[in-house]
């Protein structure tokens, strides 16, 4: 479908990823803040100028992204599965993917195996405005799927990233 990008370096030095855990943990913490942490719990011992740094080069390398997820109390999450039509998805894959990806309730997208290969998971006011994308969306792109389903998100449990997952880029790569 699309050019897939080289993988990126995952050679993190023990500092970046330490100040990778402490931004999951508080994604509003200062430099200076991340620069005491560092000091105080992991001998670390560098300016708050140089942590504004780090980060920067991450955000830069896109190591993290940024995003603004509103609170499931405001809006109804659901996740959307599309089963393609494979006589209509050579001419009609692109303008698809294109719609589904650049629409303001689309909150992420993604590829996936199986039947259902693309995956999104979208926000709407209510059901009845997710009602009316689905039917707007079949108008316009009937012919490139087979099947649309789709699942009301109830009762989030759990969103966001544990700080201890960035352990992993710590530890030394296996051989």
């Amino acid at each position: 479908m699309t050019e897939r990008k080289p993988l990126p370096d995952r050679n993190f030095s023990k500092r970046d990823a330490i100040i990778l855990q402490e931004l999951s943990r508080d994604p509003q913490i200062s430099s200076r803040e991340l620069r005491d942490i560092l000091a105080a719990q992991y001998d670390i011992d560098v300016s708050h100028v140089t942590v504004s740094e780090s980060i920067r080069r991450m955000r830069e390398k896109e190591v993290f992204r940024e995003a603004i997820a509103p609170n499931e109390e405001y809006l109804f999450f659901s996740l959307f599965e599309f089963r393609f039509n494979p006589e209509g998805f050579e001419e009609h894959w692109r303008d698809g993917l294109e719609y589904i990806r650049d629409d303001k309730h689309t909150f992420m997208y993604f590829l996936s195996d199986g039947e259902y290969q693309w995956k999104t998971i979208m926000m709407f006011r209510d059901r009845e405005q997710e009602s009316k994308w689905i039917h707007e969306f079949y108008k316009e792109h009937g012919e490139l799927v087979n099947n649309l389903r789709n699942s009301v998100v109830t009762n989030v449990l759990k969103f966001g990233t544990d700080p201890e997952l960035f352990e992993i880029f710590r530890e030394e790569p296996e051989e």
